[in-house]
């Protein structure tokens, strides 16, 4: 029980750390609806579990190496930027009715998809679950493959159920939803995440360590 507390404690911190998911789940909820964004909060979670198993094997030794966080903090800034360039030059520019039937519906595996890589693109999460993998192994203690599962299945579940609340609460909002409000939403997206970019490919030293 203790080892299910301490997940769902770590869940919930990384779960209100506000980054480009948070909007992205927020945007796509409020203009596609409810189900679309759980799809991408599922994209999301998988997405973490693949961190996951890929900290728990080894890749901490790699992050060692500054070279290599400084690549990959290039990398993920570069695609994060195109996105947010997208949402801000293109998607904003698109005025659409917040009703499911004046949008066009996208195919569950490319909404999956978005929540995938736009979290997966992000430094700082893959530097949180290799901490996480780290204070696991040693401050906890958790050396059994039953505890380490459980600790994180912990852990991914209680922010794959926050994200689904942040969809809902979302999705209740498109009421209140017209097309100029939605445009603007996409701008917000947009500058957040060309900000994260700015971040990752000018100041990669600012990275934990």
């Amino acid at each position: 029980m203790e080892i299910v507390i301490n997940g769902i404690v770590s869940g919930i911190v990384l779960a209100f750390l506000i980054g480009p998911v948070f909007f992205t789940i927020i945007q796509t909820s409020i203009e596609r609806g409810f189900t679309s964004g759980v799809l991408v909060a599922v994209g999301v979670s998988f997405s973490d579990a693949c961190y996951i198993f890929f900290s728990y094997l080894g890749l901490v030794q790699f992050m060692e190496a500054e070279k290599f966080r400084h690549y990959l903090s290039y990398a993920g800034g570069g695609v994060l930027l195109l996105f947010g360039l997208y949402y801000l030059l293109v998607k904003s520019r698109k005025l659409v009715r917040s009703e499911a039937g004046h949008i066009r519906s996208r195919g569950w595996l490319s909404l999956v998809a978005k929540g995938f890589i736009i979290n997966g693109l992000s430094p700082m999460v893959l530097f949180f679950w290799i901490a996480t993998v780290g204070v696991a192994t040693t401050q906890l203690a958790y050396h059994s493959n039953q505890q380490v599962f459980v600790f994180f299945a912990s852990i991914v579940g209680t922010v794959f159920l926050t994200d689904v609340v942040k969809a809902k609460l979302a999705d209740r909002l498109r009421l209140l939803m017209t097309p100029r409000v939605i445009q603007v939403m996409n701008m917000v997206l947009g500058v957040v995440l060309v900000i994260f970019a700015g971040r990752l490919i000018f100041f990669p030293d600012n990275l934990p360590h």
